[in-house]
């Protein structure tokens, strides 16, 4: 059973690598949609109404794509008051403890976006602008990163738990 939940960890940490680093790339592209974006309204007197909402949109992606790596990093915000003053084992059982906290609000979070990506496919939702962007793709990608949270929590769970119960950490 062990090597079946290390299997699990390291495909769900190898995946949220995998989206963070597209994420990661989404940087440059935001910047060369912007600086065309500035190039065409400078310099041809061209004025590209899709740039800044086409970059609104990628950096909603940004922030979803990089949540599931955010969480397997361990580059979260966290209180550290209390939880210094534990050491290894100490540590892994107060996040073991509050992990589950996180699964339920992702678990709700997915629901609603569920909620709201079957709504977008329903009407073919979109944007109120003189671009008119569909809003199915982004919502869509919302519903899948969210989800790629939720792997990702139950592997740190997993991770968590080995190391509070068995002291051996889950690689």
């Amino acid at each position: 059973m062990r090597g079946v939940i290390e299997a699990y960890v390291r495909v769900v940490d190898r995946l949220s690598d995998w989206v963070g680093i597209v994420a990661m790339y989404l940087v440059y592209a935001m910047g060369a949609v912007l600086l065309a974006d500035a190039i065409a309204r400078n310099t041809f007197s061209l004025s590209l109404h899709w740039g800044v909402e086409l970059v609104q949109f990628m950096l909603a992606a940004y922030y979803f794509m990089g949540g599931a790596k955010t969480l397997k990093d361990e580059d979260h915000v966290r209180m550290d008051l209390i939880y210094s003053r534990f050491g290894p084992r100490g540590r892994a059982v107060l996040d073991f403890a509050t992990v589950w906290c996180l699964l339920f609000f992702l678990v709700v979070l997915l629901i609603g976006s569920t909620s709201s990506l079957e709504y977008a496919i329903s009407t073919n939702e979109r944007r109120f602008s003189m671009w008119n962007p569909s809003m199915i793709p982004i919502k869509a990608l919302m519903v899948g990163c969210i989800a790629l949270m939720i792997l990702q929590t139950l592997a740190l769970a997993c991770r968590y738990g080995a190391l509070a119960l068995a002291r051996t950490p889950l690689r």
